[in-house]
């Protein structure tokens, strides 16, 4: 499928002051591609989420917006501790957050739940000690 548009953010591990910088400019660049309603609400939700979870959970990575005709795709790529058990992980409310994260208000446990559901094709790959991928496809049209 060709690619209209493909923009990378890097995000760095641990750093609270940019969250939410790269998922505000995907919203930004979205809305100015003409992407309205609910899919700019459910990307901007899902890509939040994704950034937070590079923020807190990683050693650092890589969040990638790609448009298509039909679609708009997001892949997060990062380097890091990796999970254990992705069947824990997606459960409402399960979080490893680290208590920084919490006293921020971070880390309830409903970042890959919400990524998942805000998605029209989630994909999660993990390796323990290298990183974790999350591939997530947005719908232009019904």
């Amino acid at each position: 499928m060709e690619e209209l548009f493909r923009i990378s953010y890097p995000v760095a591990a641990a750093d609270y002051s940019s969250a939410g910088k790269a998922s505000a400019d995907i919203k930004r660049r979205l809305k100015q591609l003409g992407v309205g309603g609910d899919v700019l609400r459910r990307v901007a939700v899902a890509s939040y989420e994704v950034e937070l979870n590079l923020v807190i959970h990683s050693e650092g990575g890589e969040l990638c917006l790609t448009v298509f005709p039909g679609a708009v795709q997001l892949v997060s790529s990062d380097v890091g501790p990796g999970i254990p058990d992705l069947d824990m992980a997606m459960r409402e409310g399960y979080s490893t957050a680290n208590e920084e994260a919490r006293s921020l208000g971070f880390g309830a446990g409903m970042g890959l739940p919400n990524m998942k559901r805000n998605s029209d094709e989630f994909d999660i790959k993990s390796k323990v000690g290298t990183g974790t991928t999350i591939t997530m496809r947005f719908n232009l049209s019904a």
